[in-house]
């Protein structure tokens, strides 16, 4: 069993870039909106049709359908913002839970009518099969995610810390009626930060399509994980997310060769129920 181990690190720390990807874009709209997006997973499912179906019909790779799942998730989340969460933005979190978990619930269920309940996947992507390396087999679909995450997450990063809208989205976050003062149109710094969210589950869920079955239920298991990731790194920090996305891969691959497929992830949401009584707020939340 302890041979198994290097080889669950591998996986789990690839698997759990992605799973930032994921993360990020949920915990830029909790902590800029303070709105809890149950629909993201939902988003993240659409986009792996948008990979399925353009390979499907017109045999474009999952990879080259990347910034057209990127642009379609964002232009959706930008009407989705529009039409509902603008008007829910100043109601109790329990009107913006219920309005989120219901849009979730008509993404989902619309998609299964059009498409049914099948599991689909990908035949032949430019991106399968995989290498060794000291004996440790690395998945090639995996590690391209893993480096496309992480290269996402950090132009991310360097977009609110290096850029004028980044820092207006950072200042509406922090506070929204000194940043109307201000000057900055706090409906279009909403609008746009619901947008980003939307793109990197966009671009997630493509990288996704290489690997993973597509289906109307997709989104359900990653959006746990992501809320998982954003409750246990901290709300608003990109870098919490990232960090707990990789803790998340590891723990769960880990867990599954120690203890057992069936516990993996129960094991990573314990951890996180450690870490939130420890630090209410997360590894990097204030």
């Amino acid at each position: 069993m302890i041979a198994y181990l290097p080889q669950a690190l591998v996986s789990g720390f690839l698997m759990g870039l992605i799973y930032s990807l994921v993360s990020v874009g949920l915990t830029i709209i909790w902590g800029v909106m303070d709105i809890i997006n149950f629909a993201h997973g939902d988003f993240l499912m659409l986009a792996m049709f948008i990979a399925f179906w353009f390979y499907t019909l017109f045999g474009f790779d999952p990879l080259v359908s990347i910034p057209l799942a990127a642009i379609g998730i964002f232009l959706l989340a930008s009407i989705t913002y529009r039409l509902l969460i603008k008007r829910i933005l100043k109601e109790s979190l329990l009107t913006t839970l219920l309005a989120t978990f219901g849009l979730a619930l008509f993404l989902r269920n619309s998609a299964q009518f059009l498409w049914r309940a099948d599991y689909r996947t990908i035949l032949n992507p430019v991106l399968q099969g995989s290498f060794s390396v000291a004996g440790i087999y690395v998945s090639i679909p995996k590690l391209v995610g893993a480096l496309i995450s992480v290269i996402t997450v950090t132009l991310v990063y360097v977009f609110m810390k290096k850029t004028r809208i980044g820092r207006a989205i950072q200042a509406v976050s922090m506070d929204r009626e000194a940043a109307l003062l201000m000057g900055i149109n706090a409906d279009r710094i909403y609008n746009i930060t619901f947008g980003i969210g939307g793109a990197c589950v966009g671009i997630a869920g493509a990288l996704l399509a290489n690997f993973y079955p597509v289906s109307p239920q997709a989104g359900i298991f990653f959006v746990i994980i992501a809320f998982t990731c954003v409750a246990l790194g901290g709300f608003g920090s990109i870098l919490g997310s990232l960090i707990a996305g990789v803790i998340i891969g590891i723990v769960e691959s880990v867990g599954g060769v120690l203890i057992g497929p069936a516990f993996k992830y129960a094991i990573g949401f314990l951890i996180y129920l450690l870490v939130v009584l420890i630090r209410p707020k997360g590894l990097f939340g204030w």
